[in-house]
């Protein structure tokens, strides 16, 4: 079972790849990230890294 903090939200996501968590929003607002896996009580999306891993890897412009 995946415990919430073994989910990524914004801030690990733009450690991952580099970049500022509010470019990671941006990605979220045009589509460009993948849906979140959940959304915790607060109303935060959350991720499971291994999604994001695969997603970066592949996403336009990554090289």
């Amino acid at each position: 079972m995946t415990h919430p903090e073994d989910l990524w939200s914004y801030p690990e996501i733009a450690r991952h790849i580099g970049v500022r968590p509010d470019t990671v929003r941006s990605y979220r607002r045009h589509g460009l990230l993948p849906d979140p896996d959940t959304v915790d009580a607060a109303g935060r999306p959350r991720w499971h890294p291994d999604r994001i891993r695969s997603w970066a890897r592949n996403r336009p412009g990554h090289r």
